[in-house]
């Protein structure tokens, strides 16, 4: 899932400060699981603008709406009627949702109220991490299932590098190396051969160094 957290109160503050009237829209998808833009997030962050723009003496009005995904155009849509009578929408969406948004209503402003951070899990409740950097050739099957790419600090194919240390990363002692993960993980299996395999260089076109990237699946447009 996508991870992200809210902006700081005071920054979203200040993004709104011209408007009177706000549509903050929250995610039923990764940013509920995050617990940064579901319906909770979306309840409690207009709770506090409107406690703050009261102290300041502002009137403002605050609808609040959470579709179940941002990044679905059939979703978006639905939000066509609450638009009439808001200044802006404030999207607790990922970066994604924001966009689509945007460009689904182009006559009102979209401000985003989270920072999208990551790809990655939960590895405890309120704890997640980054796993996948959608390179688009995913190489798990080479790598015991731990991604060197999003999980390495430097992002080696053939690692470890020399600031391994004590299966740490250079970087900090509560980092796991990567590469260290895979050598322990691939000789629980019996597969440490795998290593030492010659491997053709890694095609990066299909990831970010290509440009921006689309899928398309002609079997399932209409």
């Amino acid at each position: 899932m996508i991870v992200a957290e809210q902006k700081p109160f005071e920054e979203i503050e200040e993004m709104l400060a011209d408007y009177r009237r706000i549509l903050v829209v929250g995610c039923g998808a990764c940013v509920t699981v995050c617990a940064a833009g579901g319906e909770k997030e979306v309840g409690i962050l207009s709770s506090a603008l409107r406690i703050a723009a009261k102290a300041k003496g502002l009137e403002i009005e605050i609808v609040e709406k959470t579709i179940v995904r941002q990044c679905e155009p059939e979703y978006v849509e639905g939000l066509r009627e609450y638009l009439a009578d808001v200044d802006v929408v404030l999207s607790l969406g990922c970066g994604v949702g924001v966009q689509h948004l945007a460009e689904a209503y182009p006559k009102i402003r979209v401000l985003p109220g989270l920072n999208t951070g990551f790809m990655g899990g939960t590895r405890e409740h309120g704890v997640w991490a980054e796993a996948c950097a959608g390179c688009g050739n995913c190489i798990l099957a080479e790598t015991g299932g731990i991604c060197p790419i999003a999980r390495c600090s430097k992002s080696l194919l053939n690692g470890p590098c020399g600031g391994s240390h004590n299966g740490k990363c250079e970087i900090s002692d509560e980092v796991d190396c990567a590469w260290q993960l895979i050598y322990d993980h691939l000789q629980a299996l019996g597969l440490t051969s795998r290593l030492v395999e010659i491997r053709p260089t890694k095609d990066w076109a299909t990831a970010r160094d290509g440009g921006p990237r689309k899928v398309v699946r002609e079997d399932l447009r209409l």
